[in-house]
């Protein structure tokens, strides 16, 4: 790789070996400062032999990013022999010299995201996890001539600083002296400085927050809409895309029927006059056309488009050869047409040229299907529609796998800024005729479950119920008989358990099964030959899921077979506590989740303790187990009210980094409940659980513990046990077990101290 000086707007200061390509000592970016006295940032440095990696701490002047820094902790670097470049680095840095007809880019952005801006993605969209072999969910990738840096949040802070090679740096987003992305860009690149994108990657509303940025510092935003993705041409053994087939959702679980929703999606249209809603993430498509997919992994998904017309037959965008005969038949009966994937683009920009107003979600849609709209209207003729859309059809996810994403930045309605001189860059503002921004009608449509499919949610977690039950006697029978497992042994033994349930698909995320030190790394995955081992005196922390065909669960139980320590049974407590104090929550509707937030904290922040995590997410029925627009997290942004029927999970939590972690999760639905009174006529609501697993009470420590939470555990584990032990019937040794685990705790603890 080609060695280049770390570039500053400010005076040059003493030599610094960086965590890059051979330690050339040059200025300190402006990215390592801060304004924040105590922030330390810390940067990687290989030792002589460049074989081995460790972190330096750094501290830095006060003054933000004008100001020089100190270095005064620093110390002087030896000489260093030249690492072996990057190879997918390189690779990248070639293709940027030579994007955009021969101009290049200073910058490339790298986001997680596939083309309908999933969370969870297929092998062939996974650009950012092969350029950097950062494996967690969420991330977005910036890459310079001189630097690659990642920006991920505090749940893979850890899990990020191992994984991550002595090129990168580590930008822990959220953090004091940590500054977004897009101010990076704005500080770090020269004068008219050129920032590439695949405009499939980013959403409208994602490129102009960066086009508001950067624009107004003197640089520029470059869609490389032809050039195709430049990952791609540095990564010879892409996986294919998908082909597996679809099946159709019963209409026992799905509740209604396409049609229905149509017709429902269809009157919110005309109060808006929208001649087409524009449907592009997953989930909603395979909700709207009750059908479900296996091109992503832990997601029952697939890779497709929807586009409602005020009038006249659906259409649904996807590769024809995954269509079973039954889901020929089912589209047919719900009256939808079925178009090739690539024909999207095409689609819309015709409807925008014959002059159909597009109602769009901007926090959704990609940035390149919107510019084709909009070209093919500036075109003016059915001719330039098909021209705006032959790029874009041609850039579009081939079997190879072309296409991104971008991460959604929501609240922005601004038009977008002019663009640079790219002959691939944006032009002139839209006019406010081709659009209706709105969010997405089918999101909440999709997050209020019906009755239906809250009957399969609850079936689902019963049928869970059973396997984890299972699943947990053997780890208590192995633990006493001496045993050890590995943390994949725990994954498989219990991934095994829910294959033997009735409908199971396949696991709804990656198992997190943490042993001691590794429950810390928020989403941690075992690998055969580098995981901890698990015996009696292991703390183990297990996150776990089921996709079965009539609804999605997601569980964690924090668990100890011997004796905890008094800090651990002290800690799972308080994050106990917490999950006690969010479930018996009421609240009047109009409620988000991010006032609810602070109950499940509390018991942590009387210690000084808390989590870098939200406390609850959106669970999807059968289908993704991370699903919006609800929340409960302290990201204050996120208004949404939880309603009725809004499944959400509990699960607040606590970790010591090269200690243990605790988290403690439910599944919940938002119900209506009864008061004694009705403040200005509104509805309250609660939570009534769908999760029925026994908790650990090992773990709880009740010197610690009111009365009233003493009791909300123990008519938990009554529900528990009414609801479970039926499903248990004839099998004599899960059915004491489950008795033991829900009798009344303090009854449990004397057991326990008895067999001790």
């Amino acid at each position: 790789m080609k060695a280049a000086f770390l570039r500053s707007t400010s005076r040059a200061v003493s030599p610094v070996a960086f965590g890059h390509t051979s330690h050339i000592i040059g200025r300190v970016p402006p990215v390592l400062r801060t304004q924040n006295p105590s922030s330390l940032i810390r940067l990687q440095q290989s030792d002589i032999s460049g074989s081995r990696s460790s972190f330096r701490t750094v501290a830095f002047g006060t003054k933000g990013f004008g100001t020089g820094p100190s270095l005064s902790t620093m110390e002087a670097p030896p000489a260093a022999v030249p690492p072996v470049p990057d190879e997918r680095l390189s690779a990248l840095r070639a293709a940027m010299s030579h994007a955009d007809g021969g101009q290049g880019v200073h910058a490339y952005i790298v986001p997680t995201e596939d083309p309908h801006m999933s969370e969870y993605i297929a092998d062939c969209f996974k650009r950012r996890e092969y350029l950097s072999k950062f494996t967690g969910s969420a991330g977005t990738v910036v890459v310079t001539q001189e630097q690659a840096l990642l920006w991920t949040d505090g749940r893979y802070f850890l899990q990020a600083s191992q994984e991550l090679g002595k090129e990168w740096v580590l930008m822990k987003a959220g953090t004091p002296g940590c500054p977004d992305l897009e101010d990076w860009l704005a500080s770090n690149l020269p004068e008219g400085g050129r920032v590439g994108i695949d405009p499939y990657l980013h959403t409208v509303d994602a490129v102009r927050r960066l086009q508001r940025k950067v624009e107004e510092a003197g640089r520029h935003v470059v869609p490389l809409l032809a050039d195709g993705n430049l990952v791609d041409k540095a990564w010879p053994e892409q996986p294919a895309r998908p082909d597996a087939p679809l099946r159709v959702h019963p209409a026992e679980w799905a509740g209604q029927s396409v049609g229905e929703k149509v017709a429902a999606l269809r009157t919110q249209m005309r109060g808006v006059k929208a001649g087409a809603l524009l449907v592009t993430m997953l989930d909603e498509v395979a909700w709207l056309m009750n059908l479900r997919g296996s091109d992503v992994s832990y997601n029952p998904v697939f890779i497709s488009y929807a586009l409602v017309p005020a009038e006249g037959p659906v259409r649904l965008y996807v590769d024809g050869a995954k269509l079973t005969p039954e889901v020929k038949e089912h589209l047919q009966a719900s009256e939808v047409e079925v178009r090739e994937y690539g024909q999207f683009v095409g689609d819309v920009a015709a409807l925008a040229a014959g002059g159909q107003t597009l109602w769009v979600d901007p926090s959704k849609v990609s940035y390149a299907v919107y510019q084709a709209a909009r070209s093919a209207v500036e075109g003016g003729t059915p001719a330039a529609a098909a021209a705006a859309a032959a790029p874009a059809a041609a850039a579009s996810p081939s079997p190879r796998g072309k296409g991104g994403a971008r991460k959604r930045a929501r609240g922005d309605d601004a038009p977008p800024a002019t663009n640079g001189s790219s002959s691939n860059g944006a032009s002139r503002p839209t006019p406010p005729k081709i659009f209706m921004e709105f969010a997405s009608p089918v999101v909440a449509a999709k997050a209020i479950k019906n009755a239906a499919e809250l009957a399969g949610m609850r079936e689902a977690h019963l049928r869970d119920a059973v396997a984890l039950c299972d699943f947990l006697c053997f780890m208590e029978e192995q633990m006493a008989a001496g045993k050890v497992l590995s943390e994949v042994q725990v994954d498989l033994e219990l991934t095994s358990r829910r294959a033997s349930q009735k409908g199971f698909i396949e696991p709804s995320f990656p198992t997190i099964a943490g042993a001691g030190a590794n429950g810390a790394i928020i989403h941690y995955r075992a690998q055969q030959g580098s995981c901890k081992s698990v015996d009696k005196d292991t703390l183990l922390l297990l996150d776990s899921g089921g996709q079965y065909e009539c609804g999605t669960t997601d569980i964690t139980r924090t668990m100890h077979f011997g004796t905890p320590t008094q800090r651990q049974k002290m800690a799972y407590t308080r994050v106990l506590q917490g999950h006690i104090a969010l479930d018996s929550a009421i609240f009047p509707e109009g409620t988000p989740g991010a006032a609810l937030d602070t109950l499940a904290r509390l018991a942590l922040w009387r210690e000084g303790l808390n989590y870098r995590h939200g406390t609850g997410h959106g669970v999807g029925a059968a289908l993704n187990v991370h699903e919006g627009p609800q929340s409960i997290s302290s990201r204050y942004h996120i208004t949404t009210p939880l309603q009725a029927g809004m499944v959400v999970s509990n699960e607040p939590g606590y970790y010591e980094d090269g200690g243990f972690g605790i988290r403690v999760e439910n599944l919940v639905v938002v119900k209506e409940v009864d008061t004694p009174n009705r403040y200005g006529g509104a509805s309250y609501f609660g939570f009534e659980a769908l999760t029925m697993v026994p908790m650990q009470t090992r773990m709880v420590d009740l010197a610690l513990m009111t009365p009233q939470e003493e009791a909300w555990l123990d008519a938990y584990h009554r529900q528990v046990w009414e609801a479970v032990s039926p499903r248990l019937e004839g099998n004599e040794r899960l059915l004491q077990w489950l008795r033991a685990n829900t009798l009344p705790v303090r009854e449990q603890q004397k057991a326990q101290g008895a067999a001790a």
